[in-house]
């Protein structure tokens, strides 16, 4: 797997991979991360498409599931401590 793009942000860091004829998009919030894959063939523009693909919309979806994620793990890491 090799890193072909990294895009940080003030709210997430975006980092796209290739590997196996599949891009991988990852996007790391601390603790927390979400991994989408495509197949290559399935863009016409290569990895143009992947930044096409991560419009404002879809980034801003994103890092409000990291909102999310982080609010289930606190609950379960509190009932774990009680």
């Amino acid at each position: 797997m090799r890193v072909v793009a990294e895009l940080p942000r003030p709210d997430c860091k975006i980092t796209i991979f290739s590997m196996n004829s599949k891009f991988i998009i990852k996007f790391e919030k601390g603790n927390l991360e979400q991994t989408y894959k495509l197949a290559e063939i399935d863009l016409l523009n290569g990895l143009n498409g992947v930044f096409e693909l991560l419009d404002e919309e879809f980034i801003s979806t994103v890092v409000s599931r990291f909102e999310s994620m982080n609010d289930d793990f606190s609950k379960t890491w509190h009932r774990y401590e009680a």
